[in-house]
């Protein structure tokens, strides 16, 4: 099991903000129901958020991943603390050479290199972390259709 006190942060570039990835908390349900009002966001999802009883729900679920040391979902919040997306490691188990990573944008914050720029810092964590576990490969899932996924897949390393 790894601490939720864990912070990750991505420098800003010229063109692109500073980001800081940070486990989900209470204090994040305004931001993402109003994040989730997006029907671009919603149409990509199996697990929308429509209001606070369902963003608590979903808040509880990402803590409850951090707990049982399997899945590691982080807000990814602009260097104002503006939410701006979402990250996660998911299917990690000790001893299993690979994991899943997913993610998404609020939709103003799409073109800005939140993404792929999230994932990269993600995924430097999960094989610092766990590699010594046995992880040795992400696997990144995504709709091929969501053709905005697609570029954020031939942007990350």
């Amino acid at each position: 099991m790894t601490e939720m006190g864990v912070v990750l942060q991505v420098a800003a570039t010229s063109s692109a903000p500073a980001l800081v990835l940070c486990p989900w908390r209470e204090t994040d349900v305004a931001a993402l129901v109003a994040a989730w009002r997006d029907p671009a966001l919603r149409r990509w999802s199996n697990a929308p958020v429509y209001d606070d009883a369902e963003a608590m729900r979903w808040l509880r679920a990402q803590q409850a991943g951090w707990a049982a040391g399997q899945r590691y979902g982080f807000a990814v919040d602009a260097a104002d603390g503006h939410l701006v997306g979402n990250v996660v490691l998911k299917d990690v188990a000790s001893g299993n050479a690979s994991a899943e990573v997913g993610y998404w944008t609020a939709a103003y914050a799409r073109g800005m290199g939140v993404a792929p720029r999230a994932l990269d810092v993600l995924t430097a964590w999960a094989f610092a972390t766990f590699g010594v576990h046995g992880l040795n490969r992400l696997e990144l899932l995504h709709q091929v259709d969501n053709l905005a996924s697609c570029r954020v897949a031939g942007k990350s390393r």
